[in-house]
């Protein structure tokens, strides 16, 4: 839950924030995309599978070995959202190696490219954000050994963030979730035991694809259990209720945030720069 207190002449204007997934609210789709390679259709896949390196075994999505190219195998899954949330479990079979996952949208110019990337190492965790720019010259274009996007025109901006310790070292599944809401991300894995929020305007835009570099030996790693789902906004009734009662507060409800009243008894109109309350 997210909340903000502004003082409004003599009144405290109480704004609030609750992000809930579309399975949370009736009438609405449970998921995008769920995946548990019980009853695996490849088709949904952007990636051919099986191939060389990738293929389900025993109820889980298995890549090992090496590609043969620059990059180590790699899994595709097309999607098409803004706000979204993500996860998947994944677990190494043996010592080593790294899940590099990352996520492509819109570069705001016209074409699609990286947008965010979580490197899980065994010891730690590297987030990088990707934006664009039309300005080659722009001083967070780190490699400017790469050329603008043939489509686009624009330049990747690369904003690398220092690797934090974590001990991801033992060779269990491991769940990683991220939650993407306006300019903002959320990730974590397990759980409690890392967590991270970040903030960029190229976050706003729609998510693309989804790509899991794997490096993971001839043992390999195993993907399972992935879930893209759209995050539907809300006010809660209990928030309501604690706030909406009291005079000198009001609740702010913002159409350009898309928040949705959905358990208030009368539905609110937004009219510019004005807050309100149930009648």
């Amino acid at each position: 839950m997210m909340m903000q207190w502004y003082h409004v002449g003599s009144r405290l204007l109480f704004s609030v924030l609750l992000f809930a997934t579309a399975s949370e609210l009736p009438g609405q789709n449970a998921a995008v995309f769920r995946e548990t390679f019980e009853n695996f259709d490849p088709s949904r896949f952007h990636t051919k599978i099986p191939n060389r390196n990738t293929t389900v075994r025993n109820g889980v999505l298995w890549t090992r070995g090496i590609s043969g190219g620059k990059y180590p195998p790699m899994v595709y899954l097309d999607v098409d959202g803004k706000d979204l949330e993500i996860s998947f479990r994944y677990r190494h079979l043996q010592k080593g190696g790294m899940v590099w996952f990352f996520v492509d949208g819109d570069d705001g110019f016209g074409s699609v490219d990286h947008m965010l990337r979580v490197k899980l190492l065994r010891t730690g965790i590297q987030l990088q954000i990707d934006s664009h720019s039309l300005d080659p010259n722009h001083p967070d274009r780190q490699n400017n050994g790469r050329p603008a996007d043939k489509v686009s025109g624009a330049y990747r901006l690369n904003t690398r963030l220092p690797q934090e310790r974590v001990d991801l070292s033992a060779s269990v599944w491991r769940e990683v979730k991220l939650a993407f809401v306006g300019g903002s991300v959320t990730i974590s894995v397990d759980g409690k035991t890392w967590r991270k929020m970040l903030k960029h305007s190229c976050f706003k835009a729609t998510k693309r694809k989804l790509l899991w570099m794997q490096n993971g030996g001839q043992k390999g790693i195993e993907l399972d259990d992935i879930l893209v789902r759209d995050v539907v906004r809300r006010v809660s009734v209990d928030t309501y209720r604690a706030v909406g009662s009291n005079p000198d507060i009001l609740v702010m409800l913002s159409d350009d945030m898309r928040w949705e009243p959905v358990c208030l008894r009368q539905k609110m109109r937004r009219e510019a720069g004005q807050a309100f309350r149930e009648p």
